[in-house]
């Protein structure tokens, strides 16, 4: 329809453009999805997500991720977790981290975790879907999804299997950063989903002597990119060893106490 507000709960009409969103497990019982996502890769995007759900977490919630980056899966490797999943007839069972955050990822699938996902669209597309309607992940008050970069095939079944009730947008310093956040708000738009606002990761380092903050990809735009577009800043991560080195180890949960994405949760479970 030519004046569609693409606002479908809302709406009466049975048009083609209606978006019937799947199901999740009968088993399941998820009060809020919050999709992570990023015009491009390589930008901190499962970081984020990381600590959002280990903040999350840490407020008392039960927290769940789902790693819908199917071929660049690394949110297992973040909370130490390796090996398989179990199911039975009812279906699949995410595992759990040591803070009991539930998790299901493609790297869990493979029998060796540095395999390769070497699969077309419609098949990755196909496994993210399993992951919201075959998995059993009982009671869940906060399910963050860790998206694939881009506005491509995967992130589109995202927005149209998953009813979202918002997402963050995770960006960096560089020059680039207007086009990357205006690619994922444009997307937002389109599929009538809530932008609850963006953080910009690798935003500075600290100096290690005078405590000085370096902007060493130059003055972040963030705040100036977030007014163009009206939305909020989120959080600053910056480019530090303990972050780094604690998501190597598989020990992401304990940097909880540091609460990097304070503001970001608050927005999300206010």
């Amino acid at each position: 329809m030519s004046d569609c507000s693409h606002d479908c709960g809302n709406c009466s009409q049975n048009c083609d453009s209606r978006i019937t969103y799947d199901k999740p497990h009968e088993l399941s019982r998820i009060k809020k999805v919050i999709g992570i996502v990023s015009g491009k890769g390589g930008v901190g995007k499962s970081l984020v997500t990381s600590l959002l759900a280990v903040a999350a977490a840490k407020r008392g919630f039960l927290s769940a991720v789902l790693d819908a980056d199917i071929t660049g899966p690394s949110i297992p490797r973040a909370f130490g977790i390796s090996g398989g999943v179990e199911g039975d007839d009812m279906g699949i069972y995410p595992r759990r981290s040591k803070s009991g955050i539930k998790i299901i990822s493609s790297n869990l699938l493979l029998e060796n975790e540095n395999d390769p996902v070497i699969w077309r669209g419609p098949v990755i597309a196909g496994m993210v879907k399993q992951f919201w309607t075959d998995v059993i992940w009982g009671d869940v008050d906060y399910m963050f999804v860790d998206m694939p970069p881009g506005t491509g095939d995967v992130p589109l079944t995202v927005f149209q299997s998953i009813k979202l009730d918002g997402i963050v947008i995770v960006t960096s310093p560089q020059e680039l950063v207007s086009m990357i956040v205006e690619k994922a708000v444009k997307m937002a738009n389109k599929m009538n989903i809530k932008i609850y606002g963006v953080v910009e990761n690798m935003s500075y380092i600290k100096c290690p002597d005078c405590g000085k903050e370096i902007d060493i990809f130059g003055t972040s735009k963030v705040d100036e990119v977030a007014t163009d577009f009206d939305l909020k800043v989120l959080g600053r991560l910056p480019i530090d060893k303990d972050i780094a080195s604690a998501v190597d180890a598989g020990k992401v949960e304990s940097l909880a106490e540091k609460d990097y994405l304070e503001t970001a949760i608050k927005e999300i479970i206010k």
